[in-house]
């Protein structure tokens, strides 16, 4: 396992990071296998776990808390909030009264006393960001967070919330947890620059693309992934951006067996070449998944392999940009853009 310092934190994390979305109803995980992947990461080098709230309405939390029971301060422990949490209109966003409650909520499901990353899961745009960062900067003199962040902000975001810790004294986000794959490469367009720019750590989530960069998908076969169930559109073949999807996998495979290495360990090597980035978070539901991902921990790409996925999919390109979490709302909301 190879370690990168997360931002200008000085903290040292694993490459591979275990993200805990499956953990719980989602990946239908029970907590002995929920537990039985922590301690294989953890034996393999593995000491970041990144969950959040919202997974599995707070089953996820609540077993990564019984996994690493014992163990605590072996292991960078994240979590996040700001999505839905219920119905009620308050229990979600990025405002203090939120926040406050629902680090709380965190902290008692993951039986700890404080997290390490607290990340804000998406931009609010009903908050302004000197609310946002007062709550945070304020838990963390409270000692129930190390430090916090942001997820799948846009770039101009990421930079005015700088702007804004700057501006009003306070502290800022140290990490963004950008989607990142071979075949989602957006950020590198504005969103990666920005981080290196501002010294943050990068935390890339869905390097395997959903699934689709496992070596599962390929022409001629059913698509059959845990994510197909609940999300058909995205693995629809008749779709024109998976048609494209599919034929970039088919290319991509060629370069992984020349290159001698799985699909697995061309995509998650790819992600992490990156000088941005500092660790790809896997989120396996089987042992076997686990082992798989794990086999990349080492794999480094050479330049010739590089530039032969960039043939495929070109730097800063989204092959199904429809999928991206990052729309500003006023491109979603007719309201927000018409007089």
């Amino acid at each position: 396992m190879q370690y990168r310092t997360l931002g200008r934190t000085g903290v040292q994390v694993s490459t591979l990071a275990l993200g805990a979305m499956n953990f719980g109803r989602i990946g239908r995980t029970t907590q002995d296998e929920a537990t039985a992947l922590v301690d294989a990461a953890l034996e393999a080098g593995v000491n970041l776990i990144d969950t959040a709230d919202v997974y599995s309405g707070g089953e996820s939390e609540e077993m990564v808390g019984k996994a690493v029971a014992g163990r605590r301060d072996d292991i960078v422990l994240a979590t996040k909030a700001t999505m839905p949490m219920g119905d009620e209109r308050n229990h979600r966003g990025s405002s203090r009264r939120w926040l406050v409650t629902a680090l709380d909520d965190s902290l008692r499901r993951l039986g700890v006393d404080h997290v390490d990353l607290y990340q804000i899961h998406r931009w609010d745009p009903r908050t302004s960001d000197e609310e946002t960062l007062s709550a945070l900067t304020d838990l963390q003199r409270a000692g129930k967070i190390r430090y916090f962040g942001s997820s799948t902000f846009p770039a101009h975001r990421i930079v005015q919330a700088q702007w804004a810790a700057r501006e009003h004294r306070l502290g800022r986000y140290v990490t963004e947890q950008p989607s990142y794959s071979i075949l989602q490469r957006g950020i590198e367009t504005h969103v990666l620059p920005v981080t290196e720019e501002y010294g943050l750590g990068v935390l890339a989530w869905s390097p395997l693309a959903s699934g689709w960069l496992s070596g599962a998908i390929r022409a001629g076969r059913d698509i059959t992934t845990s994510r197909s169930t609940f999300m058909p559109d995205r693995f629809d073949i008749s779709l024109p951006a998976n048609r494209a999807r599919l034929d970039a996998v088919e290319r991509l495979a060629g370069i992984a067996d020349e290159a001698g290495l799985t699909m697995i360990q061309l995509a998650l090597g790819f992600v992490t070449a990156h000088p941005a980035v500092t660790s790809a978070l896997i989120g396996p539901r089987t042992p076997d998944h686990l082992r798989a991902q794990l086999a990349a921990a080492d794999t480094v790409l050479s330049a010739d392999v590089l530039d032969a996925i960039d043939a495929v999919v070109a730097p800063g390109t989204d092959l199904a940009a429809h999928e991206k979490h990052d729309t500003p709302p006023s491109l979603l909301d007719p309201a927000l853009r018409r007089r």
